[in-house]
């Protein structure tokens, strides 16, 4: 008898670079995946970052821990602010892919690397 399932999103790579956490609000209107790649909102709101969109949302600033359903209101979620990610594990805004952030993050302490 099966009790319960889980599955492994292979979100981490590495263990080099230390990961460090922290809290946001994310903007209402959607369900956000485990590996969401975030951006703030002129509202200090996460967001997908999208290349194509306005202002900040713009800039990668986290990547979020799980999945968060924001579909109705903003929600509170963890995030990480740094590590090193398994970038075929994120999700990003609008048509971008990792290659489009990949030096952004690294600016910022989210290295990406690739998961064998």
């Amino acid at each position: 008898m099966q009790i319960g399932s889980m599955s492994y999103q292979n979100l981490i790579a590495g263990g080099t670079m230390p990961k460090v956490t922290d809290g946001m609000t994310l903007k209402a209107g959607q369900v956000y995946p485990e590996g969401a790649v975030l951006a703030l909102d002129a509202e200090d709101k996460g967001v997908l970052v999208d290349s194509a969109g306005a202002g900040s949302v713009q800039n990668p600033y986290a990547i979020l821990m799980d999945e968060v359903d924001a579909t109705d209101t903003d929600q509170r979620a963890a995030v990480y602010l740094t590590g090193e990610f398994n970038q075929d594990a994120l999700t990003f805004g609008g048509t971008d892919t990792a290659s489009t952030h990949k030096v952004a993050m690294r600016n910022i302490g989210l290295f990406l690397k690739t998961n064998a």
